[in-house]
Parts: C-alpha cells; structure tokens; sequence
C-alpha cells in the first residue's frame, strides 16, 4: 500500500489527479516521464473515479515488483539471490546508494521534530511512514519517534497519506478476520 501511496502522491504533485472531495480524478493524463507512474496515470484514467481508498488498492495492485524492477534497472537497489535455510530461493533487493537513505532518514527526522516538513516529498514521505505504520523502523529511538497524535496528523495531511493510511487499516481488518477464521 505505501508503494501505491507513494505513486499516488508522485501524480498528484506533478498536478496529474486529485481528490474532488469523494472522488480521484485525472486531471492531465499526459506523461509524467516516470514509466511505472506513468502506467499507473494510465490505469487511472482508463479506470472509473473512485474513491480515494479504492484509488490507492487499485494502484498497489501487482506494483511492488514492478518498482523492484524498475529501482533495480536503474541502479538504485541491486538484487541478491539466496537461499533461505538452504532450501528456500530468496531475492534481496540492497541500496546501491546508502547516503540517500541516510539524508531521507535525517530530513524525515527533522519534520519529525519540528512538527514540519521543509518541502512537498519530505511530506509526503512522512506521511507514508507513518499511514503505512513504519515509524518504529525509520525512527528507533523512542524519542524521536512522533507521538500517535502526530503520527496521525502527518498521515492525514493530505489525501493520499489519509487514503493510504485507511488502505493499510482495512487490509490489516481483513487479513485479522482471515486469520480468527472470519468470525
């Protein structure tokens, strides 16, 4: 769901769709420059208006492999096969360029902090950390970590960050009614 959280939020900063207030609309179909977003416009406006959550399960539909890929074919992840006890093949996909985590992680810490983010992707960032529920990874010391109070106003300050965030709660409803056997 962050994935398509964060596709979502690319297209609606570059002007392509926003929310009328019930509905994701395209509002230019034309090319971003981006081939997995620009798939994902695509989709988009083929696709009926739907709401924001329905815009967000939508869009993470089949998408996580395609970002591997494409992160993959432009050399910002590399991909490590092996084998889990021996048995199981596994891929690893690794960051070929660790200082970007580190500056993301340092320009998340400070909106964090401040209550603000300096620019539009560090806010949109932060609002998939914390609509996704990652903020004890990206944070691990407690008291840096942005209370649940705040956690909730970064996911929420836009549409997308609100939209993803209630993707990810009906998700985990769903997948803890599959498991108590849907009763």
């Amino acid at each position: 769901m962050g994935l398509a959280g964060a596709v979502l939020y690319e297209l609606a900063l570059a002007g392509r769709i926003d929310e009328d207030g019930r509905k994701v609309r395209v509002l230019d179909p034309s090319p971003t420059g981006d081939p997995v977003v620009d798939g994902r416009l695509t989709a988009l406006a083929a696709d009926k208006p739907r709401s924001p959550r329905a815009a967000v399960e939508r869009t993470a539909k089949g998408l996580k492999q395609v970002v591997l890929d494409d992160l993959t074919a432009r050399g910002v992840l590399r991909r490590e096969r092996g084998k889990v006890m021996g048995l199981f093949p596994v891929n690893r996909y690794l960051p070929q360029h660790p200082e970007a985590l580190a500056d993301a992680r340092t320009r998340l810490a400070s909106a964090a902090r401040t209550g603000r983010a300096f620019d539009d992707r560090t806010k949109a960032l932060l609002a998939l950390v914390c609509g996704v529920r990652l903020e004890k990874v990206v944070f691990p010391d407690r008291k840096t970590r942005p209370d649940r109070k705040q956690r909730k106003a970064f996911a929420e300050d836009h549409w997308v960050g609100a939209a993803t965030r209630k993707a990810v709660g009906n998700r985990e409803g769903a997948n803890a009614a599959a498991a108590s056997g849907g009763s």
